[in-house]
């Protein structure tokens, strides 16, 4: 479980494919504080520590994951989203996120506005249908309000702060980004058979 504030930024050493598996390998800072086994959101993947050797970080990603997220387009030298698991007692300040990407969406309006930035991401249907204005959604792992929901996307207003300390600050148009719609979101859908 995570809350969605990315705790720091981390960036790819390789992606080595391993059949329909890979091998991600990650430099971080807080390298030296994790065990084999620990949970990191990486863009808001949860992925297992399989292995430390000073500040890189190994984590197998299966073929699973390759398939419903971005992971598998990262190249060495770009920058990832990381939020190491939620511990009992800690402030809750994004909302709650578990680290299963429900899918994909791109970045398609990109601006500055004052001191802040708009970014628009394309919501597939699935997603869309589980989000509300003023709702949360986890985009590349950053616990973010929708300012405004369209019928196939949604507006974002990134504070400066934000947009400085996560990968958005690197983002272009189209960059494919991952997805996790609100948990009460998806409990609600199911139970209404939707």
């Amino acid at each position: 479980m995570f809350t969605g504030l990315v705790e720091a930024l981390g960036e790819v050493g390789s992606l080595i494919e391993k059949g329909e598996q890979a091998r991600l390998d990650l430099k971080i800072k807080f390298a030296d504080e994790l065990a084999l086994g620990d949970s990191v959101a990486v863009n808001g993947c949860c992925l297992t520590v399989a292995e430390i050797s000073g500040e890189v970080v190994g984590f197998d990603v299966l073929a699973q994951t390759l398939r419903v997220t971005s992971l598998g387009q990262l190249t060495t030298g770009a920058v990832v989203n990381l939020e190491r698991a939620l511990r009992v007692g800690d402030r809750l300040g994004g909302h709650f996120v578990q680290g299963h990407v429900d899918g994909v969406g791109k970045i398609i309006s990109l601006e500055e506005n004052g001191q802040d930035h708009v970014v628009e991401v394309s919501l597939p249907p699935e997603i869309q249908q589980l989000c509300v204005s003023k709702g949360s959604i986890s985009i590349d792992g950053i616990s973010l309000t929708i300012a405004e929901l369209k019928d196939a996307s949604a507006i974002f207003w990134i504070t400066p702060h934000t947009f400085a300390h996560t990968n958005l600050r690197d983002a272009i148009l189209g960059t494919v980004v991952n997805l996790e719609g609100d948990m009460l979101a998806k409990h609600v859908a199911r139970l209404m058979g939707k």
